[in-house]
């Protein structure tokens, strides 16, 4: 019986309860890691994806640095290493330049931008040699539109942060990438999109079709298995092709 690819590692997922979040976690638990994730509301689907994967949940909003913190202090003592981190929590935000708010650039920021830099701060003091690091980020930031001003530039930070980090941590093994999604068929897109634009979209992507969180899942699995240990500071569009 062959091994899994990540028997024996140990994995900090943020925004893990639903979405692309929860594919990952799936996945790596099923090729053997060792999962815990972080979620902020919804304790409903972090105890159901818990249940499914045997992953531990801990409750956390990225936007607060004591979380954060918190997050990894806790992951620490149940799994006593890490070698996987995978930054995914994000929120949306969706305002013309003119309506952003001090409030919602703030929050934005914080989630998307500086909760994911304190996180790598985390892993670089925690993280074992020869780990793995992934930030998702979005085809956004290379094909921006009206009202994603906020969104764009805090992912925009999140993929410069992946970039000086795999300069930093490059000479201990540890690999940082980044991994940009186009338009994924998860509750968020289609709460936040209308059926004709999800169809635009079909339409303009050589695949023909909107991506699926296990598309994604499994880009993320390759990047922090052994096969990917001579990428790092890469940026992989899983997008079918849409950019």
């Amino acid at each position: 019986m062959n091994e899994k690819a990540l028997t024996g590692k140990a994995a900090i997922v943020t925004g893990g309860s639903r979405g692309i979040g929860r594919a990952i976690v799936r996945r790596l638990t099923a090729e053997g890691a060792d999962v815990v994730f972080g979620y902020r509301a919804d304790a409903v689907a972090a105890k159901a994806v818990a249940a499914e994967t045997g992953a531990h949940a801990v409750r956390a909003d990225l936007g607060e640095p004591d979380e954060v913190e918190r997050l990894f202090a806790e992951a620490d003592a149940r799994l006593g290493r890490l070698d996987i981190l995978v930054n995914n929590a994000g929120i949306i935000a969706d305002a013309p330049i003119g309506e952003v708010t001090a409030e919602l650039y703030d929050r934005v920021l914080a989630v998307n931008a500086r909760g994911p830099f304190l996180a790598l701060q985390q892993a670089a003091r925690r993280m074992a040699d020869g780990g793995r690091i992934v930030n998702i980020s979005t085809m956004t930031t290379a094909w921006p539109s009206g009202g994603e001003s906020v969104y764009a530039a805090s992912k925009a930070a999140l993929e410069q942060f992946g970039r000086v980090a795999s300069r930093e941590l490059g000479a201990r093994g540890i690999t940082v990438n980044t991994v940009s999604p186009g338009p994924t068929d998860t509750d968020l897109l289609r709460g936040g999109t209308t059926e004709e634009a999800r169809q635009g979209v079909v339409y303009l992507t050589p695949l023909g079709r909107l991506g699926r969180p296990e598309d994604v899942a499994d880009v993320v699995a390759f990047l922090a298995g052994p096969d990917a240990r001579w990428l790092t500071g890469q940026n992989l569009r899983a997008d079918g092709g849409l950019v």
